[in-house]
């Protein structure tokens, strides 16, 4: 009853915050790991602890398959050279160099240090989402660090698998790990597939229906479960389902259901984030009550020098990366990326984009509780996440100002033209038909080309008279309820009718959800 309490409480504290960050204008992923800090200082939270295979099937397939969700392969491919310097080489550097403070400054085994070093070194794209979104910023660069955040955790997780072998298996880690290798990548890429397509089967059958929204959870959560029992890659396997989904999925389902879905699903994704810190803060005020105070203040200095590696290893090797572009320039830009070099700016930007999350809460959780180095291990994870969260997240914003990046203005005039071209197949369509009504449909669609000129739906004089006329007939509605002169049945019928009638009407930023 306690942590059912407890939780209530934090989501409390959550809805707070998620006011205050977007008063201060913050990534709201910041807001929560204070939150998770002042769990970990409250005296009378309780004593928690959760299965590690749990831990990783329950926080992070969720938020992978959103995030995948809007990530097509094609785009991947585009941007393949700093998709694999960031996500491959810059994880694995990080993963080394963090390893290697562990030997030397914690004396943690090699195995442990290397576990440690996997666990800090993917960055959490959504909390530099939550910012950068507001941002005009170049697509590429966001596509980069959305990809980034994608392929970063299944490499990853590979090495943490290797080394948690290693540690609780000396001697077996090798012929444990390289049929993952060789298998478990391309096995789960086609799990993820096949499921996908047995997915769109079984949707299909509950169209229209809560049971939808239900089976996507199932399929998620079963194809990390099944990928997990196969030893194949989880995520990879994930982000093969997100994809081809993403493809196929919205052109075979409703509009009704496809709101359902995206509001569904981000609010899951939200509670689990509270979720995470909630146990990261738990969990580190355990192991604080239980290292004596020499043995403390040992841990949290070398939790600190692990943040400062972690940041300081994105920074030189983004910077890097970007000066060697940047001097081969004609060669990258002609050969090789399809597209303009990065500036410094964008590689400042990208650099201070390293805000770690969920992915490394919940693999800081998965660790046995026998693993050795455990404490000084989850302590470090979750100083990492805190430090960059509250440091990166919270100076973001006016990073982005004093680097004056210009605007990419490219959405807007492809969203822009998209639509003037659906518009025109419209008015195509209905050209054979004439009446009053046909006449009516015409001129609210020329009226709409004509105001289209960025990537929200535009608002017409059409759209204002219907929103003002939704207004009195749901002020009557509500009246009539009020009054007895409609039973709740028909209230609710009607009221549904008015609400998907508003979100045609509405503009798109308007009927977005926001924290």
């Amino acid at each position: 009853m306690a942590l059912f309490e407890i939780t209530l409480l934090l989501l409390a504290i959550a809805v707070v915050l998620m006011q205050l960050a977007r008063r201060l204008r913050v990534p709201y992923p910041a807001m929560l790991a204070l939150a998770g800090g002042c769990v970990a200082a409250l005296p009378f939270a309780p004593h928690l602890s959760i299965e590690p295979r749990l831990a990783l099937a329950l926080f992070v397939a969720p938020a992978v398959m959103d995030t995948a969700f809007e990530m097509p392969p094609r785009e991947m491919l585009r941007i393949w050279l700093p998709l694999t310097s960031l996500a491959v080489v810059l994880v694995l550097l990080t993963t080394a160099a963090v390893a290697w403070v562990g030997v030397s400054v914690a004396g943690l085994p090699l195995a442990a240090a290397v576990a440690l070093g996997a666990i800090v070194a993917p960055p959490d794209a959504a909390a530099a989402a939550a910012v950068l979104r507001e941002f005009n910023l170049p697509r590429r660069t966001m596509a980069v660090l959305q990809g980034e955040s994608l392929l970063n955790d299944a490499v990853a997780l590979l090495a943490f698998g290797l080394a948690v072998t290693a540690a609780t298996h000396p001697g077996g880690a090798w012929s444990a790990v390289l049929p993952r290798l060789l298998f478990a990548v391309p096995g789960g890429a086609l799990l993820g597939v096949a499921v996908a397509l047995f997915g769109m089967y079984s949707i299909k059958k509950v169209a229209g229906t809560l049971s939808s929204i239900i089976v996507q959870f199932l399929l998620t959560f079963g194809t990390w479960i099944l990928a997990e029992h196969l030893s194949l890659s989880p995520i990879v396997a994930v982000v093969a389902l997100a994809a081809v989904a993403a493809r196929y999925a919205p052109s075979r389902s409703s509009a009704r259901d496809r709101v359902n879905t995206n509001a569904v699903w981000a609010i899951v994704v939200f509670v689990l984030n509270v979720l995470a810190f909630l146990l990261m803060g738990l969990q580190a005020r355990l192991i604080v009550s239980q290292l004596p105070a020499d043995e403390l203040w040992h841990a949290l200095a070398f939790a600190g020098i692990v943040l400062a590696v972690v940041i300081g290893v994105r920074f030189a090797w983004v910077m890097g990366y970007g000066f060697t572009v940047r001097s081969f320039r004609h060669f990258f830009e002609k050969r090789v990326l399809g597209a303009p070099v990065p500036t410094a700016s964008i590689g400042v930007l990208v650099s201070w984009c390293g805000m770690r999350g969920l992915v490394t809460l919940a693999t800081a959780f998965a660790l046995p509780p026998e693993f050795p180095g455990r404490n000084v291990i989850v302590l470090s994870a979750f100083a990492v996440v805190l430090g960059t969260l509250v440091v990166q997240g919270f100076t973001i914003r006016p990073l982005i100002a004093l680097l004056r990046i210009a605007p990419d203005e490219s959405l807007d005039h492809d969203v822009a033209d998209a639509r003037s071209a659906m518009l025109d197949a419209a008015l195509g369509e209905i050209a054979g038909h004439s009446g009053a009504a046909a006449d009516a449909v015409r001129a609210e669609y020329a009226a709409a080309r004509k105001a289209s000129a960025g990537s929200a739906r535009p608002e017409t004089e059409y759209d204002a008279l219907r929103l003002l006329g939704l207004a009195a007939e749901r002020k009557l509605l509500t009246e009539w309820r009020w009054k007895g002169r409609i039973l709740d049945d028909v209230y609710h019928l009607l009221e549904d009718e008015l609400d998907r009638a508003e979100l045609h009407a509405a503009p798109l930023g308007t009927t977005s959800l926001e924290g």
